[in-house]
């Protein structure tokens, strides 16, 4: 039978590494808030999951701090405020926003000079921690049977067994359905349903985050809607990670955002799961950030049988609209010129192989483009650097953690996990020089790199051509020796932007990656002439007359000597 008496305050399922012995051990969520500082990060079965653990650790610090400074005091803008944690207080109306900014960048610097969270945490989860129980009347991120029934279809509640997602599919690595299994799964056989309660708790918050869209029940509404996959599957994520998981936890604190400061709401403040699906039932963003870490897309019931194996119930709810959400700080933004709206950035399949620098632009407003919108962690680190809050030299490290799904509208299930980043000094990427600033430059030199990466490909295509390649076949070869180039270029480059500082002359880091950038250039063309056939070297005759490997090779070093002004 399994042990139904299981509760995240205060046993343990947080997989983390001890920063001293580099081990892995488990911990509770209180154990985590009084230790953070000594933990060097999180540590689950994979990084997507991570991300979307994380998202709910700083929803809890969210909510606490934005009603609690770092002395354990309530904040003199919160009136109404009954109850023992202020869950149901307001803020003041017309109090000034330029207040409210200065005060809570006070909070944080006291709490990131002291090195740890604070008791109010603690005494937070121990008032909410029949929130967190995992099992009885609130089970987490969960509903109870009675619950599950009054919300769905009569031919859907619990008794007619339909409607359920088995815990190898909410298992994000293997993500198998009963119709397509998973050949490379990390588990076989019967095997892949069996889970213990810890690893289970990571994978609801997981799949709460990560849903595809194949479920075939949804709850009761008076319209029709569109099921709604995880809310941070349509990101284009992007975080700050420190050098421990403290560190990491408070980069990403954003108690100061871009739209209207607004109560904090997680989904466990809610009196109960009918009052918070009501609320998801309006189509509304949420506006707030605590609310929108812990939203859920679907309603989940878990039936255990005697030999402790969990049957899971679904029921999608209503997709949260994205247009925008500039509430969400964890995204790269694109902006659509026909609606004037921001959309998150999703990444897909083509662009498995892009680096998270070639898209630097997306991650800070280098030439102040007015349709360019920075990430909310961005734009909150930009705001504590300008308040001092950071050292001025500090090594930001800015992380993206993707979870890629397969492009079918019908399925969305996930097939790849792209995980990636980039160091950069805080005085270089807020450099806010108007005519020399280093993120303009940063931008310009990547452009540059991009151009001679054209070059690269075409002169890969050109290749292909003599060697007989047509159609999708010549298309792959381009592509892989052009993937292989820019993958020679990720780690010197990421060297390159991290060594950047506000004391370097310019001109000569600039020149320093230019020459780096054709060397690199130049030997990557070289090992294709090693590797050249006789045919290669006769090419063959087009209509600009005789075309072979050398007067290809020629023609792409010309290109890229005339780029930098070399003989």
């Amino acid at each position: 039978m399994i042990e139904k008496d299981f509760n995240l305050v205060t046993d343990s399922w947080l997989k983390v590494i001890d920063q001293q012995t580099g081990r892995e051990q488990k911990v509770s969520l209180i154990e985590l808030f009084e230790n953070a500082q000594n933990y060097r990060q999180l540590a689950g079965e994979m990084r997507a999951q991570d991300l979307a653990v994380m998202r709910l650790l700083l929803a809890i610090l969210t909510t606490v701090y934005s009603r609690f400074d770092a002395d354990g005091q309530p904040y003199e803008w919160l009136e109404n405020g009954t109850e023992k944690f202020l869950s149901d207080a307001t803020i003041i109306k017309f109090y000034p926003k330029s207040r409210i900014k200065q005060t809570v960048v006070k909070t944080w610097q006291k709490l990131y000079q002291k090195g740890q969270f604070t008791d109010i945490v603690i005494k937070y989860l121990e008032h909410y921690s029949d929130k967190f129980a995992f099992f009885g009347e609130h089970p987490f991120y969960q509903v109870t049977k009675a619950e599950y029934d009054e919300l769905v279809p009569a031919n859907k509640v619990v008794a007619k067994g339909t409607g359920t997602v088995a815990v190898k599919q909410i298992n994000r690595r293997i993500s198998e359905s009963n119709n397509t299994p998973a050949l490379f799964a990390p588990k076989a056989g019967e095997s892949k349903n069996q889970i213990a309660v810890d690893e289970l708790a990571r994978w609801l918050i997981t799949y709460q985050n990560f849903t595809g869209v194949t479920d075939k029940t949804k709850i009761k509404a008076d319209d029709k809607f569109s099921v709604s996959p995880g809310w941070l599957y349509k990101l284009n994520p992007v975080f700050a990670q420190g050098k421990t998981l403290f560190e990491t936890l408070m980069l990403n604190l954003v108690l100061f955002g871009q739209e209207e400061p607004a109560p904090q709401r997680p989904v466990w403040e809610y009196s109960s799961a009918k009052e918070y699906i009501t609320e998801r039932k309006k189509n509304l963003l949420p506006n707030n950030i605590a609310e929108l870490y812990t939203s859920w897309s679907r309603i989940l019931h878990i039936e255990w049988n005697e030999d402790g194996v969990p049957t899971i119930f679904s029921a999608g709810l209503p997709k949260i609209v994205s247009d925008n959400a500039m509430i969400e700080p964890m995204t790269v933004w694109k902006y659509d010129k026909k609606t004037a709206a921001y959309r998150p950035a999703v990444r897909g399949l083509q662009s498995l192989g892009k680096a998270m620098w070639r898209n630097f632009g997306n991650y800070v407003n280098a030439n102040k483009a007015h349709n360019n919108s920075e990430p909310g962690v961005v734009v909150w680190l930009r705001l504590l650097k300008g308040q001092t809050a950071i050292p001025r030299d500090k090594l930001l490290t800015l992380a993206s953690v993707d979870l890629i799904d397969d492009g079918n509208a019908t399925s969305q299930s996930p097939v790849a996990e792209v995980v990636d980043d980039m160091s950069i000094n805080a005085d270089v990427l807020f450099d806010e020089d108007s005519e020399n600033c280093w993120p303009a430059q940063i931008e310009a030199m990547i452009e540059e790199t991009q151009t001679v990466g054209t070059y690269f490909r075409q002169f890969a295509w050109d290749i292909g051509e003599i060697r007989g390649f047509k159609d999708n076949s010549l298309k792959e070869f381009a592509n892989r020796l052009s993937s292989k180039f820019y993958y020679g270029l990720n780690q010197p480059f990421k060297d390159w932007l991290a060594g950047l500082t506000n004391q370097d002359e310019h001109g000569e880091k600039l020149l320093l990656w230019e020459k780096q950038l054709r060397k690199h250039a130049f030997t990557e063309a070289q090992k294709v002439m090693d590797t050249s056939s006789s045919r290669d070297q006769k090419g063959i005759f087009t209509d600009k007359g005789l075309r072979n490997i050398f007067t290809i090779d020629d023609y792409f070093r010309y290109r890229v000597n005339t780029m930098f002004k070399k003989e």
